[in-house]
Order: structure tokens, then C-alpha cells, then sequence
């Protein structure tokens, strides 16, 4: 079996450990061997991203859209290819592999085009004969921390503003998925960057993601990942005053009022919890429901829950792949039985499950008649886990929906636009979506959160620049 080696500084460099990728739909099939850095090696990839940082930043406009371009174009041509290899490693079905490989290649399409629009200022002086210039320049050697739940499109959503605005990049992705990641990196490697531009690091937190928080060369920390994780990274930053961004999780609210459309509901509840087997961020794990329609939405919820086809992920029909590896099922059924012990009812699901090949099936769950102070409904799943909380009005589920310390995505499903209007409002997330699911969006807009849930500048869209520039305003006597 072929070893996939860290790029560092132009070249392909074997690690000191290896480490196998695993496909959780069959236990059976090693995706393939990934080396593994340690500190020196990671130090070597901050070192090479420092030196070729100066005349990156030097480039042209149209050197970084021809890069990226070229970055994206190939994702497009080989999506199929790319999307199996995600399916693969990561669990979720092969048509949203597919899907996520093509979102991967329009950001990248995107920022080409980005690296074209970069502005500046020029403001009047309150002085006579004083001219000032607003301009952004990079931020410098950006280290970017990846999740496994999106393994291609959020690395895409952070090195490609990082490029297209003169950063250079030290990229860690994810130990569980870094298939996906090596992917994108060698495709990267041809785009015509120079040597040390883009880097990619495989191995753990503990050594790789660590040595980044703790360079003073590395100049700013893009982290997705457990609030936990996150907390160290701000602290580790600010530390030593590198510039941070942090996106680490949700508890997000679907509200269905009594006047919504049973249909759309129940549409919304079934993507929103339980697809992509409910690892994603912003999942809707409380469901928030009026007591008028809360009967014939729990029994509509079950009779779909039925029928969602949970198997491996290249199967045909599959809509619900295995859970990521067995510490994360492990850490499903635990809150499983947390639900249960606190009171909740098993309105259906939350099995393993046998299918042809060893791998972690679980059926999806669903409890009620819980309330939002039980666990279930505080603390973060990650899994194909929701919980129903019953409510009288709509001001109490508006109440009940901002009552989280977290706050990236929120939904209502309403036929009035009185009460739309007024969620969309006063919804305390960064992200609301009105008769959607509260997970899928778009990449040409902002992504994030408040509270517990992110911290600095917005990622996507144009606002990524907040986050890989600085601003400098220059001062001239005319």
C-alpha cells in the first residue's frame, strides 16, 4: 500500500510514524497509510511557510486566481473520484462526498476571483494637505486546524482566503480523515504555487496542532473543532497576541409552530438532525414544538425515521452512513442513555445496527418530552440524536430556542410572516433559517456563530477577509 507523505516546503517528506485511515462502513478497508509528523517536522513546514511568505505576499493578483482556478477546476473534474475517497474515510453517503468535493471547488472558484476585488481607501484628511490610504496586507503564516465532519470543504473554506489574500499556510487536518486532505494538498502541489506556500502537516493535535499554537511564527490560528480544543486555542493565542478564529459547535434549535406546514416540518427535522448521520455542527438537535401539532409531528418524525435507509456509505439508497469511528458512538450512546436516565422517552431508534460489513451503525434517535434544562438539550451530541421539547406559544419557543450557550444556526418552521419575521430578528444565532434545515448553506455568505458556538471574524464570502488580513491606514503629506 502507497504511503501518502506530508508536503512541506515543495516536497513530498515521509513522517516518523504512519498512520492506517480507516473506512468506518467496513472496518475491513484501510482507505490507506498516512505519515505522521512530529514536532521537528512541523517546525520545518512554519519555517518553509515563513520564508515563502515575503514574496507571496509580493504576487500578483492574477498569480493567486490562476492558482486557485486551476485548484478548483480539478476538483470539479475529478468529484466523482474525490467524493468516493471522502465517502470512504469519513462515512457519509457518496452523493454528499460528491456534493462536498463540488462546494469544495466553488470556494476555490470564488476566491480566485476574490484575489481581483481586494480594495483599498482613500479618505479625506481632517488636516490640510494630508492624503490617507486604507489598505489590507496579510496577516503572514496562517495555521489552519480542520474537523473530520467536512474533511475537503472546510479545509477549502480556510486555505483559500488564506492564498488568495498573500498568506501562506500550514494546514493540519483531521487525524480520523486525512485522505481527503492529501487529495486536495497534491492537487495544490501542481497548481503552481512556489515552494512553501502551502504545507501540509498529518498527525496529531497533541504534537502537530499544538507546535502551531506555540510558534511565534505562526501568525494566525483558524481552528474548527470542540469548544474544549477551542478554548486552548484562544488561550494559546492570545498568549502570545497571534490573531485567532475559532468555530466550535452548536445546540441548534428548530422551532415548528402550530400554524406550520406539516410537510416542510418534517422535512426540515429529518435533514436538519439526522443526515450526514448528524455530524455537523449545525444540526438541529432540539427540535422546539407547539403542543397543537406536537402529536402529529412526533408521529410523522417516526414513520420517516423509518424509512431512512442506514447502511454503508456507497450504497445505493444510503441516506444515513455510519458514525465517524467508535469513540464517537461511544460518545452517542452515552448521551443515549444520559436522555433516558433524566426522563426522556425513546420515541424510536438509537440502535447499532448489523449490516454486511462491520461498521458503527446507528439508527437515528428521537426523544420527547424532555425540557431544555436536561442534558440532552445543553450539551453538544454530535450524532444522529434529537430531542423534542413540547411549548404553548410562540414567545415561549423563541425563549426556550435562545436559552443555550451556544448560538450558530436556528430554524422556525411558520406559515405567518409575523412570526418569521420577528424569529429571524430576535433569534440569538448567527445563522436563521425560516422553513429550512438548520444545516446547509450556501458558500458565497457568511458562516458563524455567537456565543459558545465561534469567535472572530466571520469564515466564507467576502467578510473571509476580516480574518486573513490586517488593516494598515497610511499617513502622507501631499
Amino acid at each position: 500500500m502507497a504511503l501518502h507523505r506530508n508536503f512541506i516546503n515543495g516536497e513530498w517528506l515521509e513522517g516518523k510514524s504512519v498512520r492506517e485511515n480507516i473506512n468506518p462502513s467496513d472496518m475491513s478497508d484501510i482507505v490507506g497509510e498516512y505519515a505522521q509528523a512530529d514536532k521537528a517536522q512541523t517546525e520545518a513546514a512554519i519555517a518553509a511557510a515563513k520564508a515563502a511568505q515575503p514574496a507571496w505576499a509580493a504576487s500578483t493578483p492574477q498569480q493567486r486566481a490562476d492558482a486557485l482556478e486551476f485548484i478548483g477546476t480539478e476538483l470539479l473534474a475529478r468529484k466523482d473520484e474525490i467524493g468516493r475517497l471522502l465517502a470512504r474515510e469519513e462515512g457519509k453517503p457518496l452523493s454528499n462526498g460528491i456534493a462536498e468535493t463540488t462546494r469544495a471547488a466553488q470556494i476555490f472558484k470564488f476566491f480566485a476571483q476574490e484575489t481581483l476585488r481586494t480594495e483599498g481607501v482613500a479618505v479625506a484628511s481632517v488636516r490640510p494637505g494630508v492624503d490617507i490610504l486604507v489598505t489590507r496586507e496579510p496577516v503572514g503564516v496562517v495555521g489552519l486546524i480542520c474537523p473530520w465532519n467536512f474533511p475537503i470543504a472546510i479545509p477549502a473554506w480556510k486555505m483559500a482566503p488564506a492564498i488568495a489574500f498573500g498568506n501562506t499556510v500550514v494546514f493540519k487536518p483531521a487525524d480520523l480523515v486525512p485522505g481527503s486532505a492529501w487529495a486536495l494538498a497534491e492537487i495544490v502541489s501542481r497548481s503552481g504555487l512556489p515552494k512553501g506556500v502551502l504545507n501540509l502537516v498529518m498527525g496529531r493535535g497533541s504534537v502537530v496542532g499544538q507546535t502551531m499554537l506555540e510558534s511565534r511564527d505562526v501568525n494566525a490560528i483558524s481552528f474548527t473543532g470542540s469548544v474544549e480544543t477551542g478554548a486552548r486555542v484562544a488561550m494559546a493565542c492570545a498568549t502570545r497576541g497571534a490573531k485567532y478564529q475559532l468555530e466550535m459547535g452548536g445546540k441548534n434549535p428548530l422551532v415548528v409552530l402550530d400554524d406550520a406546514n406539516l410537510d416542510i416540518a418534517v422535512n426540515c427535522a429529518l435533514d436538519g438532525a439526522f443526515y450526514q448521520t448528524g455530524q455537523r455542527c449545525t444540526a438541529s438537535s432540539r427540535l422546539v414544538v407547539g403542543s397543537k401539532i406536537h402529536d402529529a409531528f412526533v408521529e410523522r418524525m417516526v414513520e420517516g425515521m423509518k424509512k431512512l435507509k442506514v447502511d454503508h456509505a456507497l450504497k445505493d439508497g444510503t441516506v444515513i452512513g455510519p458514525v465517524v469511528d467508535e469513540a464517537q458512538m461511544a460518545q452517542d450512546e452515552k448521551y443515549i442513555q444520559i436522555a433516558r436516565d433524566e426522563g426522556g422517552e425513546l420515541a424510536w431508534g438509537g440502535e447499532r445496527l448489523n449490516r454486511d460489513t462491520k461498521g458503527n451503525y446507528l439508527s437515528p434517535a428521537l426523544f420527547i418530552g424532555t425540557n431544555n434544562n436536561q442534558r440532552i438539550n445543553r450539551e453538544e451530541v454530535f450524532g444522529p440524536v434529537a430531542s423534542v421539547i413540547k411549548v404553548e406559544s410562540y414567545d415561549e419557543a423563541l425563549a426556550v430556542a435562545n436559552d443555550t450557550s451556544f448560538g450558530l444556526s436556528s430554524g422556525i418552521v411558520t406559515t405567518s410572516l409575523k412570526y418569521a419575521t420577528d424569529f429571524r430578528k430576535k433569534s440569538a444565532a448567527g445563522m436563521v433559517m425560516v422553513n429550512l434545515p438548520t444545516a446547509g448553506v450556501d458558500y458565497h455568505v457568511p458562516f458563524g456563530g455567537r456565543k459558545g458556538s465561534s469567535y472572530g471574524a466571520r469564515e466564507q464570502g467576502r467578510h473571509a477577509v476580516e480574518f486573513y488580513t490586517s488593516v494598515k491606514t497610511a499617513y502622507t503629506l501631499a
